[in-house]
């Protein structure tokens, strides 16, 4: 129920990535590079879509970034053929955490690197011309597995549509480099995280679950699909309903004919 036709969906997602870059007056996109799987079909595509050249790819590592992950960039870039620039974002986070009066934890400092990385992206961009190409997925995007003005800060997501199990299966066609594809999927935001240990279950599963909640099932029904108790459907479901606010913009109160965000629909294409 899963299953993507890998084919299609490339063509679909590049015929996107071309037609958004050219309504927007602009040809080439900034992608912040993770040497993650999802962050490697995204450079894949954009590279497909718009030429090497215009794909601009930017590594920030930090201390608690895993050494493999250096190696992983260096094998997604010469394997597309793009150069990519490094930054490494310790000074700034050090600096933060120096003027900051208040202790953080995990999660804080975490969101920070990530909307740190965000405010780079964007200077990039502003020096390129460029669009901010996102690399979050369906799955991410519905749990609310992302930070709101971080990862999450981007001008498109082309694989926003698409569950972390599809990207894998787009990804295989792509002929991504197997260490990505066996790699587990983690933020990198500190030292051991991985995404399914800090979600509390597998994307297999999870991506079972919002499909049957996607297709409006029975609670009873997707358990048995996603082989889980119904008790943790009922969560990804409050997930999905308490991230609402990260995946709209701030909300608008109506005063006028047409409200943005609201009734404002603005065409995404135009012939």
């Amino acid at each position: 129920m899963l299953e993507i036709n890998p084919e299609e969906t490339a063509e679909l997602i590049m015929e996107f990535i071309r037609d958004y870059t050219e309504n927007a007056g602009v040809k080439s996109v900034v992608i912040g590079l993770s040497g993650g799987l999802d962050s490697a079909v995204v450079t894949k595509l954009a590279s497909l879509s718009l030429g090497k050249e215009n794909v601009h790819a930017l590594f920030m590592p930090e201390l608690s970034t895993p050494m493999e992950d250096f190696e992983h960039v260096r094998l997604i870039s010469s394997g597309i053929g793009i150069d990519y620039e490094t930054i490494d974002i310790s000074p700034l986070i050090h600096s933060i955490r120096k003027v900051y009066p208040y202790e953080m934890n995990e999660v804080t400092l975490g969101n920070i690197k990530s909307r740190l990385r965000m405010l780079l992206w964007y200077g990039y961009s502003n020096l390129r011309n460029s669009l901010v190409c996102g690399c979050s997925n369906k799955t991410e995007l519905l749990v609310g597995y992302f930070t709101k003005y971080g990862d999450g800060g981007s001008d498109f997501m082309p694989i926003g549509d698409l569950y972390k199990t599809q990207v894998h299966q787009l990804a295989e066609y792509l002929e991504v480099p197997e260490p990505i594809l066996r790699k587990a999927p983690s933020a990198g935001l500190w030292k051991g995280q991985t995404d399914e240990k800090e979600l509390g279950i597998s994307y297999e599963k999870l991506d079972k679950i919002l499909y049957g909640l996607e297709r409006k099932m029975p609670i009873q029904k997707i358990a048995e699909i996603a082989d889980v108790d119904e008790n943790e459907v009922m969560r990804m479901k409050t997930m999905r309903k308490i991230s609402q606010h990260k995946r709209n913009i701030p909300l608008i109160p109506k005063i006028g004919l047409r409200t943005i965000g609201l009734d404002w629909r603005s065409p995404v294409q135009e012939d």
